[in-house]
């Protein structure tokens, strides 16, 4: 593949299909944030050796941690079907029950359980009437979903758990029974929660009367508490998120409500909840950088017929708060290899900031979800002058290089693996992971975007000032 050449510019967004492959981190790695945000949920990897060295070494939580997940290594006779899969599991879900007692046990599933097509979703409604705990299905495996699109299965599955208005008004005579029955130690465990939701609804802003709003997409309790305010100056009340911080506090979610996004990689919880429980989606941009949560605000109110205040104004001020970094970035180059899914997002708000992105590489695209970002971008795009992007969904990793090579971007958004190659190149990379693990969302968390995007940047410029023969002194010195 060449790059075409003095080509007139495209006045709308080329779409591309590079292999049909996936060069993605693992996506059973979901389960290093969601065991954390889900405080009293269990996570149980089915896979093979493999996946548990994967777990080990790309998470790299300390041993005395004790983290809520665990891995049911299959061996070869249960690879050959000499043993019973559902005696396995019962054994080991017992096992984390007497040892943990969670409020929910998550299956992982994987590669592995796929190809042997272990029926997971016949075994574990079974096995929860048996051992008492929910147990909820989720199929993470690299052949049909890439990195963070493990969440994205593991939320679509919780959402058919979330209970409707019916049954959370049963529901609620039988907490108020088992609260009192608890006495104090109940009120001293949820002490610090209800503090925590108090101090949230205290100011004075009224609410609007609007239909019941709930958000999806697994983000830090920070961002949860940022994002409700910011919605709630608007007078826009959250009713719940999904996930919450605890199970058993799963959001009411019932025909009629609405739902937003909060991450652009969440279409088949997006689709779950439309199709089985008759939401509304809220088709808006994401909440990444001030552009597009800005943009994010404004949606929600216009849906609820509601007239956002002070966006403008708020949004000037972040973008003057942040000129240090922007005079960095300002007019260079930007590649994106593909990785998160967060790809779209992140180009848009760069492209605000000043850069040109020259391509977009996404492992999976869902352009009705991403419709609103992808309008965005768009628009972006012809407000800055920017040429607009060529988005290219599955790319060839072979063929991304030579392109790189070619158009020599000032700084390449990447997975782990081709960082160093393209460095040795002396091509400026950042990985894509750290965007995933990093608080990217709202106003507040502009700046730490920008300290991921021009780290690189300022890093290779001082080595530059610093001068390759002094450095290799220094080291010789060390």
């Amino acid at each position: 593949m060449t790059l075409a050449q003095a080509q007139p510019q495209p006045s709308a967004l080329e779409f591309d299909c590079d292999t049909g492959n996936y060069h993605t981190f693992c996506p059973i790695s979901c389960v290093a944030w969601l065991y954390q945000k889900i405080e009293d949920s269990f996570f149980l990897v089915i896979g093979t050796k493999t996946c548990g060295y994967f777990l080990q070494n790309a998470m790299g939580v300390m041993i005395f941690a004790e983290p809520r997940y665990a891995m049911a290594e299959l061996e070869e006779a249960d690879i050959s079907a000499q043993l019973n899969d559902y005696e396995e599991l019962k054994r080991l879900c017992e096992s984390i029950k007497r040892d943990r007692n969670p409020s929910v046990i998550v299956w992982i599933g994987t590669c592995t359980t796929e190809i042997i097509k272990m029926d997971l979703e016949g075994l574990a409604p079974r096995l929860e009437a048996e051992i008492g705990i929910p147990i909820v299905v989720a199929r993470a495996n690299g052949l049909d979903y890439a990195f963070t699109q493990g969440e994205d299965t593991v939320l679509a599955a919780m959402a058919q758990r979330c209970p409707t208005v019916e049954e959370a008004a049963a529901k609620q005579p039988a907490v108020a029974k088992e609260e009192a029955k608890g006495g104090g130690i109940q009120k001293l465990l949820g002490l610090g929660r209800k503090k925590e939701e108090e101090v949230v609804v205290a100011e004075d802003t009224p609410y609007h009367d609007h239909p019941p709003l709930v958000l999806f997409g697994s983000v830090p309790d920070p961002i949860v508490t940022q994002m409700t305010l910011e919605l709630k100056k608007q007078g826009i009340k959250v009713d719940g998120w999904l996930p919450a911080k605890l199970y058993t506090d799963l959001p009411v979610v019932d025909e009629g409500y609405y739902v937003a996004g909060i991450n652009p990689f969440l279409s088949r919880t997006a689709t779950t909840l439309m199709r089985r429980r008759k939401c509304k989606l809220i088709g808006a941009p994401f909440p990444i950088g001030p552009d597009g949560t800005r943009a994010w605000i404004e949606k929600i109110c216009s849906v609820f017929n509601i007239e956002p205040q002070g966006m403008e104004e708020r949004e000037a001020k972040i973008w003057e708060s942040v000129e240090d970094y922007l005079e960095i970035i300002r007019g260079k180059s930007v590649y994106f290899m593909g990785d998160n899914l967060l790809e779209i997002s992140l180009a848009r708000f760069l492209t605000r900031c000043g850069m040109t992105v020259q391509e977009i590489g996404i492992p999976y695209m869902d352009k009705r979800y991403q419709a609103a970002e992808l309008a965005l971008l768009e628009k972006t795009c012809n407000e800055m002058g920017t040429p607009l992007p060529k988005i290219t969904e599955k790319p060839d990793n072979y063929n991304q290089i030579q392109r790189i090579q070619e158009l020599h971007p000032d700084l390449v958004i990447t997975g782990m693996a081709h960082a160093n190659p393209l460095e040795a190149r002396g091509i400026n990379t950042k990985w894509s992971v750290e965007f995933t693990f990093a608080q990217i969302h709202g106003f507040g968390n502009t700046r730490d975007i920008l300290e991921l995007v021009t780290r690189p940047l300022r890093r290779n410029n001082n080595l530059k000032d610093l001068g390759w023969e002094k450095l290799v002194k220094e080291e010789a010195k060390v």
